[in-house]
Protein backbone atom coordinates (compact mmCIF):
# COMPACT_ATOMS: atom_id res chain seq x y z
CA UNK A 1 0.00 0.00 0.00
CA UNK A 2 1.34 3.48 -0.47
CA UNK A 3 0.47 6.83 0.95
CA UNK A 4 -0.25 10.09 0.21
CA UNK A 5 1.95 12.66 -0.51
CA UNK A 6 0.84 15.00 2.32
CA UNK A 7 0.00 12.26 4.41
CA UNK A 8 2.92 11.02 7.29
CA UNK A 9 3.24 7.78 9.43
CA UNK A 10 2.22 8.87 12.96
CA UNK A 11 5.34 7.50 14.17
CA UNK A 12 8.08 9.86 14.75
CA UNK A 13 11.57 9.26 14.30
CA UNK A 14 10.91 7.66 10.56
CA UNK A 15 11.89 9.34 7.13
CA UNK A 16 9.09 9.69 4.89
CA UNK A 17 11.02 9.35 1.74
CA UNK A 18 8.44 7.11 -0.63
CA UNK A 19 9.65 3.52 -0.94
CA UNK A 20 12.36 2.15 -3.27
CA UNK A 21 11.34 0.98 -6.76
CA UNK A 22 15.08 -0.09 -7.83
CA UNK A 23 16.53 2.95 -7.97
CA UNK A 24 19.85 4.48 -6.35
CA UNK A 25 18.63 5.69 -3.20
CA UNK A 26 19.59 8.91 -2.57
CA UNK A 27 22.47 8.70 -0.33
CA UNK A 28 24.41 7.13 -3.55
CA UNK A 29 24.09 10.69 -4.87
CA UNK A 30 26.42 12.41 -2.01
CA UNK A 31 29.53 11.51 -3.76
CA UNK A 32 31.70 8.92 -4.59
CA UNK A 33 33.96 8.48 -2.18
CA UNK A 34 30.76 6.98 -0.14
CA UNK A 35 29.95 4.62 -3.14
CA UNK A 36 33.58 3.58 -2.68
CA UNK A 37 33.05 2.78 0.98
CA UNK A 38 30.44 1.10 0.39
CA UNK A 39 31.65 -0.96 -2.01
CA UNK A 40 34.44 -1.61 0.03
CA UNK A 41 33.05 -2.86 2.91
CA UNK A 42 30.75 -5.37 0.90
CA UNK A 43 34.24 -6.76 -0.20
CA UNK A 44 35.46 -6.68 2.76
CA UNK A 45 32.24 -8.99 4.04
CA UNK A 46 32.28 -11.07 1.38
CA UNK A 47 36.22 -11.62 1.79
CA UNK A 48 35.69 -12.59 5.74
CA UNK A 49 32.73 -14.83 4.66
CA UNK A 50 34.80 -16.61 2.40
CA UNK A 51 37.52 -17.61 4.15
CA UNK A 52 35.50 -18.55 7.05
CA UNK A 53 33.75 -20.89 4.37
CA UNK A 54 37.23 -21.82 3.36
CA UNK A 55 38.57 -22.41 6.58
CA UNK A 56 35.32 -24.51 7.61
CA UNK A 57 35.39 -26.17 4.08
CA UNK A 58 39.44 -27.61 4.09
CA UNK A 59 39.01 -28.84 8.42
CA UNK A 60 35.75 -30.56 8.26
CA UNK A 61 35.70 -34.17 6.99
CA UNK A 62 32.63 -35.17 5.51
CA UNK A 63 28.83 -34.68 7.41
CA UNK A 64 26.55 -37.29 6.87
CA UNK A 65 24.66 -36.20 3.64
CA UNK A 66 27.59 -35.28 1.92
CA UNK A 67 28.95 -38.66 0.45
CA UNK A 68 25.63 -39.14 -1.43
CA UNK A 69 25.16 -36.02 -2.86
CA UNK A 70 28.70 -36.30 -3.79
CA UNK A 71 28.49 -39.48 -5.02
CA UNK A 72 25.31 -38.92 -6.97
CA UNK A 73 26.85 -36.19 -8.75
CA UNK A 74 29.40 -37.69 -10.22
CA UNK A 75 27.38 -41.15 -11.00
CA UNK A 76 25.36 -38.84 -12.85
CA UNK A 77 27.69 -37.08 -14.91
CA UNK A 78 29.24 -39.97 -15.98
CA UNK A 79 26.53 -42.30 -16.09
CA UNK A 80 23.73 -40.04 -17.52
CA UNK A 81 21.75 -41.84 -14.84
CA UNK A 82 19.00 -40.74 -12.19
CA UNK A 83 19.27 -44.04 -10.76
CA UNK A 84 20.53 -42.66 -7.27
CA UNK A 85 19.14 -40.43 -4.79
CA UNK A 86 15.73 -39.62 -6.26
CA UNK A 87 14.75 -38.26 -3.45
CA UNK A 88 16.06 -35.10 -4.51
CA UNK A 89 16.11 -33.15 -7.86
CA UNK A 90 19.25 -32.74 -9.84
CA UNK A 91 19.64 -29.27 -9.80
CA UNK A 92 21.80 -29.01 -6.77
CA UNK A 93 23.99 -32.05 -7.26
CA UNK A 94 25.05 -30.88 -10.49
CA UNK A 95 26.24 -27.43 -9.07
CA UNK A 96 27.80 -29.47 -6.63
CA UNK A 97 29.43 -31.94 -9.61
CA UNK A 98 31.14 -29.15 -11.12
CA UNK A 99 33.83 -29.10 -8.43
CA UNK A 100 34.50 -32.91 -8.99
CA UNK A 101 34.58 -32.95 -12.88
CA UNK A 102 38.04 -30.99 -12.49
CA UNK A 103 39.24 -34.28 -10.45
CA UNK A 104 38.52 -36.60 -13.77
CA UNK A 105 36.55 -39.03 -10.99
CA UNK A 106 36.53 -42.58 -12.22
CA UNK A 107 33.73 -45.10 -11.45
CA UNK A 108 34.42 -48.83 -11.21
CA UNK A 109 32.29 -50.11 -13.89
CA UNK A 110 31.28 -52.94 -11.75
CA UNK A 111 29.51 -51.08 -9.30
CA UNK A 112 25.88 -51.88 -7.83
CA UNK A 113 25.64 -50.69 -4.30
CA UNK A 114 23.25 -48.19 -2.83
CA UNK A 115 23.45 -44.40 -2.36
CA UNK A 116 25.32 -44.87 0.75
CA UNK A 117 28.21 -46.76 -0.67
CA UNK A 118 28.43 -45.06 -4.13
CA UNK A 119 29.61 -42.17 -1.57
CA UNK A 120 31.99 -43.99 0.23
CA UNK A 121 33.15 -45.60 -3.79
CA UNK A 122 33.41 -41.94 -4.41
CA UNK A 123 35.52 -40.08 -1.96
CA UNK A 124 37.28 -43.65 -0.57
CA UNK A 125 37.57 -46.08 -3.63
CA UNK A 126 38.55 -44.04 -6.59
CA UNK A 127 42.09 -43.13 -6.14
CA UNK A 128 41.69 -39.57 -5.12
CA UNK A 129 42.23 -37.85 -2.18
CA UNK A 130 39.04 -37.77 -0.41
CA UNK A 131 39.85 -34.55 1.58
CA UNK A 132 40.49 -32.76 -2.24
CA UNK A 133 37.47 -34.53 -3.56
CA UNK A 134 35.24 -33.30 -1.09
CA UNK A 135 36.51 -29.61 -1.20
CA UNK A 136 36.21 -29.12 -4.91
CA UNK A 137 32.59 -30.55 -4.12
CA UNK A 138 32.25 -27.81 -1.42
CA UNK A 139 33.69 -25.00 -3.52
CA UNK A 140 30.51 -24.79 -5.53
CA UNK A 141 28.35 -24.30 -2.90
CA UNK A 142 30.35 -21.89 -1.04
CA UNK A 143 30.56 -19.40 -4.36
CA UNK A 144 26.91 -19.68 -4.59
CA UNK A 145 25.97 -18.67 -1.34
CA UNK A 146 28.49 -15.63 -2.03
CA UNK A 147 26.56 -14.66 -4.33
CA UNK A 148 23.60 -14.97 -2.51
CA UNK A 149 25.29 -12.62 -0.06
CA UNK A 150 25.18 -10.32 -2.73
CA UNK A 151 21.64 -10.97 -3.49
CA UNK A 152 20.56 -10.25 0.40
CA UNK A 153 22.77 -6.72 0.03
CA UNK A 154 21.07 -5.77 -3.11
CA UNK A 155 17.68 -6.50 -1.54
CA UNK A 156 18.01 -4.68 1.67
CA UNK A 157 19.86 -1.73 -0.16
CA UNK A 158 16.31 -1.15 -2.36
CA UNK A 159 14.77 -1.09 1.26
CA UNK A 160 17.15 1.20 2.97
CA UNK A 161 19.43 2.37 1.56
CA UNK A 162 23.15 1.05 1.12
CA UNK A 163 23.42 1.30 5.06
CA UNK A 164 20.71 -1.09 4.84
CA UNK A 165 22.32 -3.11 2.92
CA UNK A 166 25.89 -3.48 4.27
CA UNK A 167 23.55 -3.86 7.68
CA UNK A 168 22.01 -7.09 6.23
CA UNK A 169 25.16 -8.55 4.57
CA UNK A 170 27.28 -7.95 7.51
CA UNK A 171 24.24 -9.88 9.30
CA UNK A 172 24.37 -12.55 6.23
CA UNK A 173 28.19 -12.96 6.09
CA UNK A 174 28.51 -13.73 10.12
CA UNK A 175 25.81 -15.98 10.20
CA UNK A 176 27.09 -18.99 11.56
CA UNK A 177 24.03 -21.68 9.70
CA UNK A 178 24.93 -19.70 6.84
CA UNK A 179 28.39 -20.37 6.91
CA UNK A 180 28.00 -23.88 8.15
CA UNK A 181 25.78 -24.88 5.56
CA UNK A 182 27.14 -22.83 2.84
CA UNK A 183 30.60 -24.60 3.04
CA UNK A 184 29.54 -28.42 2.83
CA UNK A 185 28.26 -29.97 -0.48
CA UNK A 186 24.87 -30.19 0.33
CA UNK A 187 21.13 -28.81 -0.66
CA UNK A 188 19.81 -26.56 2.31
CA UNK A 189 21.80 -23.49 1.65
CA UNK A 190 21.52 -23.47 -2.47
CA UNK A 191 17.66 -23.71 -2.28
CA UNK A 192 17.58 -20.93 0.71
CA UNK A 193 19.07 -18.87 -1.60
CA UNK A 194 17.13 -19.56 -4.91
CA UNK A 195 14.53 -18.78 -3.15
CA UNK A 196 15.25 -15.24 -1.47
CA UNK A 197 16.54 -14.68 -4.95
CA UNK A 198 12.94 -15.34 -6.24
CA UNK A 199 11.58 -12.93 -3.82
CA UNK A 200 14.04 -10.28 -4.44
CA UNK A 201 13.14 -10.42 -8.09
CA UNK A 202 9.43 -10.14 -7.64
CA UNK A 203 9.79 -7.27 -5.00
CA UNK A 204 11.65 -5.35 -8.41
CA UNK A 205 8.75 -6.81 -10.48
CA UNK A 206 6.76 -4.10 -8.78
CA UNK A 207 8.71 -1.80 -11.32
CA UNK A 208 9.26 -3.60 -14.37
CA UNK A 209 7.54 -6.28 -14.24
CA UNK A 210 9.13 -7.81 -17.93
CA UNK A 211 12.37 -7.59 -16.73
CA UNK A 212 12.58 -9.20 -13.85
CA UNK A 213 9.32 -12.05 -13.51
CA UNK A 214 10.75 -14.21 -16.04
CA UNK A 215 14.32 -14.19 -13.48
CA UNK A 216 12.11 -14.89 -10.75
CA UNK A 217 10.69 -17.73 -12.56
CA UNK A 218 14.05 -19.00 -13.38
CA UNK A 219 15.36 -18.30 -9.70
CA UNK A 220 11.89 -20.42 -8.56
CA UNK A 221 12.69 -23.11 -10.96
CA UNK A 222 15.92 -23.27 -9.59
CA UNK A 223 14.85 -23.72 -5.62
CA UNK A 224 12.30 -26.35 -6.82
CA UNK A 225 15.04 -28.46 -8.71
CA UNK A 226 17.28 -28.43 -6.00
CA UNK A 227 15.03 -29.52 -3.23
CA UNK A 228 11.24 -30.73 -2.95
CA UNK A 229 10.95 -28.56 0.24
CA UNK A 230 11.18 -25.39 -1.89
CA UNK A 231 6.68 -26.15 -3.42
CA UNK A 232 5.99 -24.85 -0.43
CA UNK A 233 6.96 -20.99 -1.51
CA UNK A 234 5.24 -21.60 -4.96
CA UNK A 235 1.52 -20.57 -4.13
CA UNK A 236 2.88 -17.59 -2.22
CA UNK A 237 5.46 -16.86 -4.79
CA UNK A 238 2.92 -16.72 -7.27
CA UNK A 239 0.81 -14.70 -5.42
CA UNK A 240 3.18 -12.30 -4.89
CA UNK A 241 3.59 -12.12 -8.67
CA UNK A 242 -0.13 -11.36 -9.39
CA UNK A 243 0.53 -7.94 -6.37
CA UNK A 244 3.94 -7.37 -8.65
CA UNK A 245 1.59 -6.61 -11.49
CA UNK A 246 -0.85 -5.13 -10.06
CA UNK A 247 1.23 -2.31 -8.23
CA UNK A 248 3.06 -1.85 -11.54
CA UNK A 249 0.06 -1.60 -13.23
CA UNK A 250 -2.02 0.68 -10.76
CA UNK A 251 -2.24 4.35 -12.10
CA UNK A 252 -4.67 7.05 -9.59
CA UNK A 253 -8.18 6.61 -10.96
CA UNK A 254 -8.38 3.30 -12.01
CA UNK A 255 -11.72 1.71 -11.51
CA UNK A 256 -12.71 -1.60 -11.00
CA UNK A 257 -12.68 -2.28 -14.62
CA UNK A 258 -9.10 -1.56 -14.77
CA UNK A 259 -8.80 -3.46 -11.25
CA UNK A 260 -10.00 -6.31 -13.13
CA UNK A 261 -7.87 -6.28 -15.58
CA UNK A 262 -4.44 -5.52 -13.90
CA UNK A 263 -5.87 -8.69 -11.68
CA UNK A 264 -6.37 -10.68 -14.90
CA UNK A 265 -2.83 -9.62 -16.13
CA UNK A 266 -1.15 -10.65 -12.50
CA UNK A 267 -2.70 -14.06 -12.82
CA UNK A 268 -1.47 -14.76 -16.07
CA UNK A 269 1.83 -13.37 -15.26
CA UNK A 270 1.69 -16.22 -12.60
CA UNK A 271 1.16 -18.96 -14.83
CA UNK A 272 4.01 -18.04 -17.02
CA UNK A 273 5.95 -17.85 -14.27
CA UNK A 274 5.33 -21.14 -12.86
CA UNK A 275 5.44 -22.49 -16.70
CA UNK A 276 8.99 -20.90 -16.65
CA UNK A 277 9.63 -22.61 -13.28
CA UNK A 278 8.13 -26.20 -14.76
CA UNK A 279 10.67 -25.70 -17.58
CA UNK A 280 14.08 -25.32 -15.12
CA UNK A 281 12.93 -28.16 -13.44
CA UNK A 282 12.47 -30.11 -16.88
CA UNK A 283 15.69 -29.06 -18.18
CA UNK A 284 17.51 -30.21 -14.93
CA UNK A 285 16.44 -33.55 -15.27
CA UNK A 286 17.22 -33.84 -18.95
CA UNK A 287 20.66 -32.36 -18.78
CA UNK A 288 21.23 -35.47 -16.73
CA UNK A 289 19.65 -38.23 -18.89
CA UNK A 290 18.37 -36.88 -22.15
CA UNK A 291 16.46 -39.79 -22.43
CA UNK A 292 15.01 -39.80 -18.77
CA UNK A 293 15.32 -43.22 -18.28
CA UNK A 294 13.47 -43.99 -15.24
CA UNK A 295 11.53 -46.82 -13.67
CA UNK A 296 9.39 -46.38 -10.29
CA UNK A 297 10.49 -47.83 -7.48
CA UNK A 298 8.34 -50.45 -5.72
CA UNK A 299 7.07 -50.28 -2.48
CA UNK A 300 6.61 -46.51 -2.49
CA UNK A 301 3.56 -45.27 -0.41
CA UNK A 302 0.16 -44.46 -2.19
CA UNK A 303 -1.11 -40.65 -2.26
CA UNK A 304 -4.07 -39.43 -0.08
CA UNK A 305 -5.45 -36.17 -0.03
CA UNK A 306 -3.00 -33.13 -0.61
CA UNK A 307 -0.27 -36.17 -1.71
CA UNK A 308 -2.06 -37.35 -4.38
CA UNK A 309 -1.19 -34.34 -6.00
CA UNK A 310 2.14 -35.36 -6.11
CA UNK A 311 0.94 -37.70 -9.09
CA UNK A 312 -0.74 -34.97 -11.07
CA UNK A 313 2.27 -32.31 -10.86
CA UNK A 314 3.74 -31.28 -14.57
CA UNK A 315 6.84 -32.39 -13.49
CA UNK A 316 9.13 -35.31 -14.59
CA UNK A 317 8.09 -38.89 -13.64
CA UNK A 318 11.22 -39.07 -11.46
CA UNK A 319 10.34 -36.03 -9.27
CA UNK A 320 6.92 -36.64 -8.79
CA UNK A 321 8.46 -40.29 -7.52
CA UNK A 322 10.66 -38.68 -5.78
CA UNK A 323 8.23 -36.69 -3.37
CA UNK A 324 6.44 -39.81 -2.70
CA UNK A 325 9.85 -41.52 -1.47
CA UNK A 326 9.67 -38.39 0.47
CA UNK A 327 6.47 -38.77 2.05
CA UNK A 328 7.47 -42.15 2.81
CA UNK A 329 10.42 -40.55 4.91
CA UNK A 330 8.09 -38.45 6.71
CA UNK A 331 5.95 -41.47 7.57
CA UNK A 332 8.57 -43.05 9.51
CA UNK A 333 8.91 -42.53 13.15
CA UNK A 334 12.08 -40.50 13.96
CA UNK A 335 12.95 -39.36 17.74
CA UNK A 336 13.84 -35.77 18.49
CA UNK A 337 16.29 -34.38 21.33
CA UNK A 338 15.58 -30.79 22.47
CA UNK A 339 16.40 -29.14 25.62
CA UNK A 340 18.08 -32.36 26.97
CA UNK A 341 15.10 -35.08 26.57
CA UNK A 342 14.59 -37.07 23.84
CA UNK A 343 11.50 -37.74 22.55
CA UNK A 344 9.65 -40.29 20.10
CA UNK A 345 8.16 -38.28 16.96
CA UNK A 346 8.51 -34.88 15.98
CA UNK A 347 7.52 -31.68 17.88
CA UNK A 348 5.87 -29.15 15.82
CA UNK A 349 7.75 -26.37 17.91
CA UNK A 350 11.17 -27.72 17.32
CA UNK A 351 12.52 -25.63 14.81
CA UNK A 352 11.41 -22.07 16.23
CA UNK A 353 13.28 -23.48 19.62
CA UNK A 354 15.87 -24.61 17.38
CA UNK A 355 16.36 -20.98 15.78
CA UNK A 356 16.05 -19.46 19.17
CA UNK A 357 19.46 -21.40 20.32
CA UNK A 358 21.56 -21.09 17.38
CA UNK A 359 20.64 -17.81 15.68
CA UNK A 360 22.87 -14.68 17.25
CA UNK A 361 20.94 -12.91 19.63
CA UNK A 362 21.89 -9.20 17.60
CA UNK A 363 20.39 -11.30 14.54
CA UNK A 364 17.54 -12.17 16.18
CA UNK A 365 16.85 -8.44 18.14
CA UNK A 366 17.66 -6.56 14.76
CA UNK A 367 15.35 -9.05 12.57
CA UNK A 368 12.54 -8.79 15.00
CA UNK A 369 12.96 -4.98 14.75
CA UNK A 370 13.01 -4.52 11.39
CA UNK A 371 10.07 -6.38 10.67
CA UNK A 372 8.12 -4.21 12.62
CA UNK A 373 9.59 -1.42 11.24
CA UNK A 374 8.25 -3.03 7.54
CA UNK A 375 4.79 -3.47 8.85
CA UNK A 376 4.72 -0.77 10.68
CA UNK A 377 5.68 2.60 8.49
CA UNK A 378 3.75 2.99 5.53
CA UNK A 379 6.71 3.61 2.61
CA UNK A 380 8.33 0.08 3.71
CA UNK A 381 4.79 -1.77 4.44
CA UNK A 382 5.06 -2.72 0.83
CA UNK A 383 8.35 -4.70 0.94
CA UNK A 384 6.64 -6.74 4.12
CA UNK A 385 4.84 -9.32 1.88
CA UNK A 386 7.93 -9.87 -0.12
CA UNK A 387 10.37 -10.04 2.85
CA UNK A 388 8.52 -11.75 6.01
CA UNK A 389 5.37 -14.00 4.28
CA UNK A 390 7.72 -16.45 2.34
CA UNK A 391 9.80 -17.44 5.58
CA UNK A 392 6.76 -17.56 7.78
CA UNK A 393 5.21 -19.67 5.39
CA UNK A 394 8.42 -21.81 4.66
CA UNK A 395 8.55 -22.36 8.38
CA UNK A 396 4.73 -23.13 8.94
CA UNK A 397 5.58 -26.27 5.81
CA UNK A 398 8.76 -27.13 7.70
CA UNK A 399 7.32 -27.26 11.42
CA UNK A 400 4.77 -29.99 10.14
CA UNK A 401 7.64 -32.16 9.15
CA UNK A 402 8.55 -35.27 10.80
CA UNK A 403 12.05 -35.12 11.09
CA UNK A 404 13.73 -32.51 13.47
CA UNK A 405 17.22 -32.84 12.53
CA UNK A 406 18.67 -29.43 12.63
CA UNK A 407 18.04 -25.80 11.62
CA UNK A 408 19.39 -26.41 8.01
CA UNK A 409 16.10 -26.95 7.33
CA UNK A 410 15.21 -23.41 7.80
CA UNK A 411 18.58 -21.81 6.97
CA UNK A 412 16.18 -19.38 4.93
CA UNK A 413 15.22 -17.56 8.10
CA UNK A 414 18.46 -16.05 9.07
CA UNK A 415 18.44 -14.97 5.49
CA UNK A 416 15.20 -13.39 5.26
CA UNK A 417 15.98 -12.41 8.67
CA UNK A 418 19.27 -10.22 7.46
CA UNK A 419 16.90 -8.75 4.96
CA UNK A 420 14.28 -7.60 7.20
CA UNK A 421 17.01 -6.08 10.09
CA UNK A 422 17.50 -3.31 6.90
CA UNK A 423 14.11 -1.74 8.25
CA UNK A 424 15.69 -1.04 11.44
CA UNK A 425 18.20 1.37 10.25
CA UNK A 426 15.14 3.51 8.86
CA UNK A 427 14.49 4.94 12.09
CA UNK A 428 16.23 8.34 11.96
CA UNK A 429 17.32 8.52 15.40
CA UNK A 430 21.08 8.56 16.71
CA UNK A 431 20.29 6.14 19.67
CA UNK A 432 18.80 3.54 16.86
CA UNK A 433 21.84 4.07 14.62
CA UNK A 434 23.85 3.37 17.78
CA UNK A 435 21.68 0.43 18.30
CA UNK A 436 21.83 -1.26 15.01
CA UNK A 437 25.58 -0.89 14.92
CA UNK A 438 26.26 -2.63 18.46
CA UNK A 439 24.24 -5.44 17.82
CA UNK A 440 26.00 -6.10 14.24
CA UNK A 441 29.25 -6.04 15.99
CA UNK A 442 28.06 -8.29 18.94
CA UNK A 443 26.46 -10.20 16.14
CA UNK A 444 30.10 -10.78 14.38
CA UNK A 445 32.02 -11.34 17.58
CA UNK A 446 29.75 -14.04 18.58
CA UNK A 447 30.24 -15.06 15.15
CA UNK A 448 33.79 -14.74 15.03
CA UNK A 449 34.37 -16.34 18.69
CA UNK A 450 32.90 -19.78 17.42
CA UNK A 451 35.32 -20.00 14.56
CA UNK A 452 36.04 -22.11 12.88
CA UNK A 453 33.66 -24.43 14.77
CA UNK A 454 29.93 -23.34 13.24
CA UNK A 455 28.29 -26.41 13.23
CA UNK A 456 27.61 -26.21 17.03
CA UNK A 457 27.27 -22.59 16.93
CA UNK A 458 25.03 -21.53 19.76
CA UNK A 459 24.43 -18.09 21.24
CA UNK A 460 25.59 -16.42 24.19
CA UNK A 461 22.16 -17.24 26.08
CA UNK A 462 22.55 -20.94 25.66
CA UNK A 463 25.98 -21.34 26.41
CA UNK A 464 28.21 -21.31 23.65
CA UNK A 465 29.45 -23.72 21.09
CA UNK A 466 30.74 -25.59 24.03
CA UNK A 467 27.03 -26.41 25.60
CA UNK A 468 25.19 -26.92 22.31
CA UNK A 469 24.91 -30.64 22.57
CA UNK A 470 23.32 -30.67 25.90
CA UNK A 471 20.56 -29.53 24.02
CA UNK A 472 20.35 -30.58 20.77
CA UNK A 473 21.83 -33.14 18.32
CA UNK A 474 22.16 -34.25 14.59
CA UNK A 475 23.45 -31.25 12.11
CA UNK A 476 22.79 -28.93 15.00
CA UNK A 477 26.06 -29.81 16.43
CA UNK A 478 27.22 -33.23 15.26
CA UNK A 479 26.98 -34.00 11.93
CA UNK A 480 29.90 -36.58 11.40
CA UNK A 481 31.96 -33.24 10.46
CA UNK A 482 35.34 -33.76 12.87
CA UNK A 483 36.66 -36.83 11.73
CA UNK A 484 40.03 -35.70 10.41
CA UNK A 485 40.27 -33.32 14.16
CA UNK A 486 39.56 -36.54 16.15
CA UNK A 487 42.23 -38.50 14.10
CA UNK A 488 44.47 -35.59 14.97
CA UNK A 489 44.01 -34.79 18.71
CA UNK A 490 44.41 -38.68 19.18
CA UNK A 491 47.57 -39.00 17.60
CA UNK A 492 48.79 -35.91 19.44
CA UNK A 493 47.57 -36.92 22.73
CA UNK A 494 47.18 -39.96 23.14
CA UNK A 495 49.55 -41.83 20.57
CA UNK A 496 48.69 -46.07 21.59
CA UNK A 497 46.32 -45.92 23.71
CA UNK A 498 43.48 -48.39 22.91
CA UNK A 499 40.51 -46.45 21.64
CA UNK A 500 36.52 -47.72 21.31
CA UNK A 501 34.65 -45.80 19.16
CA UNK A 502 31.19 -45.20 18.46
CA UNK A 503 31.15 -42.72 15.67
CA UNK A 504 28.11 -40.93 13.93
CA UNK A 505 28.66 -40.02 10.52
CA UNK A 506 29.89 -41.23 6.96
CA UNK A 507 33.62 -40.99 7.09
CA UNK A 508 35.65 -43.98 7.58
CA UNK A 509 37.81 -43.65 10.68
CA UNK A 510 40.69 -45.99 9.36
CA UNK A 511 41.00 -44.00 6.56
CA UNK A 512 42.31 -41.10 9.08
CA UNK A 513 44.47 -43.31 10.66
CA UNK A 514 41.91 -44.07 13.93
CA UNK A 515 42.42 -47.65 14.82
CA UNK A 516 39.48 -48.29 17.12
CA UNK A 517 37.09 -50.98 18.43
CA UNK A 518 33.05 -50.34 18.37
CA UNK A 519 32.56 -50.76 22.56
CA UNK A 520 29.03 -51.81 21.50
CA UNK A 521 29.75 -55.05 20.13
CA UNK A 522 31.24 -56.08 23.81
CA UNK A 523 29.63 -56.24 27.18
CA UNK A 524 30.71 -52.58 29.48
CA UNK A 525 33.15 -54.76 31.27
CA UNK A 526 35.64 -55.25 28.60
CA UNK A 527 36.01 -51.89 27.42
CA UNK A 528 39.04 -50.45 28.94
CA UNK A 529 40.83 -47.58 27.45
CA UNK A 530 39.91 -44.46 25.76
CA UNK A 531 35.90 -44.04 24.70
CA UNK A 532 35.30 -41.80 21.80
CA UNK A 533 31.74 -40.81 21.38
CA UNK A 534 30.13 -38.94 19.10
CA UNK A 535 27.80 -36.18 20.60
CA UNK A 536 24.76 -36.91 18.70
CA UNK A 537 25.03 -40.77 19.78
CA UNK A 538 24.76 -39.39 23.37
CA UNK A 539 22.32 -37.59 22.72
CA UNK A 540 20.03 -40.76 21.89
CA UNK A 541 22.05 -43.34 23.96
CA UNK A 542 20.78 -46.66 24.61
CA UNK A 543 20.66 -48.61 27.88
CA UNK A 544 24.18 -50.05 26.66
CA UNK A 545 25.76 -46.82 25.83
CA UNK A 546 24.65 -45.26 28.69
CA UNK A 547 26.14 -48.15 30.78
CA UNK A 548 29.31 -47.32 29.43
CA UNK A 549 29.27 -43.62 29.49
CA UNK A 550 28.12 -44.00 33.35
CA UNK A 551 31.63 -45.82 34.01
CA UNK A 552 33.62 -43.12 32.16
CA UNK A 553 35.31 -39.89 33.02
CA UNK A 554 35.12 -37.14 30.29
CA UNK A 555 38.77 -35.91 30.33
CA UNK A 556 38.46 -34.24 26.42
CA UNK A 557 36.48 -32.97 23.66
CA UNK A 558 36.81 -32.59 19.70
CA UNK A 559 35.16 -29.27 18.26
CA UNK A 560 32.29 -29.48 20.29
CA UNK A 561 31.12 -32.36 18.94
CA UNK A 562 32.72 -35.30 20.30
CA UNK A 563 33.82 -36.33 23.56
CA UNK A 564 36.43 -38.21 24.67
CA UNK A 565 36.18 -40.62 27.95
CA UNK A 566 38.71 -42.32 29.93
CA UNK A 567 37.75 -46.05 30.58
CA UNK A 568 39.55 -47.73 34.11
Amino acid sequence: MTTSPGRTSGLSGLTSRPPSTGEAPPEDRRGPWRRWLYALAVVALLAEMAVAMLTTAVQQTPTIDEPVYVGTAVFSLEQHSLRYNAEHPPLGKLIIAAGPAFADVRLDPGFAGDQTQLGRHVLYESGHDPGLLLLLARLPVIVLTLLFGLVVFAFARELAGPAGGVVALALYAFSPDVIAHGSLATLDVPVAGFLVTSAWLLWRARRRPARHLPLAGLALGAAVATKMSALAAVPVLLLLVVLSVQRARRTPGDGPRRTARHLGLGVAAALGVALIAVAVVWACYLAVDPRLRWTTPPGLPAGHGLRALAGRLPLPRPYRDGLRLQFGLEDQVWTTFLFGRLHVGSLWYYLPAALLVKTPLGLLALGVAGAVVLVAVPRLRPAAPYVLVPPAVLLAAAMTGSRDLGVRYAVFVPMFLAIAAAGAVAVRRRWAHGAVAALVVFAAISSLRTFPYYLPYSNEAFGGPAQTHLRLHDSNVDWGQDLGRLADRLRERYPGERIWLVYKGSGVPSRYGIDAADPLAVPPADVHGLLVVSDSALAKADDHLAALVRGSTPIDEVGHSVTIFRRP
